[in-house]
């Protein structure tokens, strides 16, 4: 599974958190994160997480 860069992007300015904050948040490393919004692939459940974190539906972040 891959996140969308540009949905994610997106959704973390409207929430205003980096990186750094989404892995406070939602206890994701910020290097993970960061392959993550760069689209390498993540499993179903980090992407979950990441959702979760961001108050969305997984499917909002995914392409």
């Amino acid at each position: 599974m891959r996140l969308d860069e540009i949905k994610l992007a997106v959704i973390m300015a409207k929430k205003k958190l980096n990186l750094t904050q989404l892995a406070a948040l939602s206890g994701i490393s910020r290097a993970t994160l960061s392959l993550a919004k760069a689209g390498k692939r993540i499993k179903p459940d980090t992407a979950a997480i990441i959702a979760q974190a961001l108050g969305v539906d997984v499917s909002e972040i995914i392409e």
